[in-house]
């Protein structure tokens, strides 16, 4: 296995992480930041209500792009698993 075999494979990995995480991270992130202005509105510093929107987001995105992501970690495994011969030969 060369270099620049191992180089895509890690990238290829890399890529396809960054694809499943996005939307949850993005959720995350985008309900982070309307929890925050209100609490900074009414300053409620609760810590409870940072976690529990998260939370139910997170669920949220997994409930409806779940099928989604799991396509794209079946895809990139696939496609892993068809080419390992190759690479381990040497070819």
């Amino acid at each position: 296995m060369s270099e620049a075999q191992v180089l895509q494979l890690a990238s290829g990995a890399m890529v396809t992480g960054a694809k499943i995480a996005a939307p949850i991270m993005l959720a995350a992130m985008a309900v982070g930041l309307v929890v925050s202005l209100f609490q900074s509105v009414t300053q409620i510093q609760e810590p409870t209500l940072t976690f529990v929107p998260k939370l139910v987001a997170v669920g949220l995105v997994i409930a409806f792009a779940g099928h989604w992501m799991l396509g794209q970690f079946v895809s990139y495994t696939e496609s892993l698993f068809t080419t390992l011969p190759q690479l381990l030969a040497g070819g």
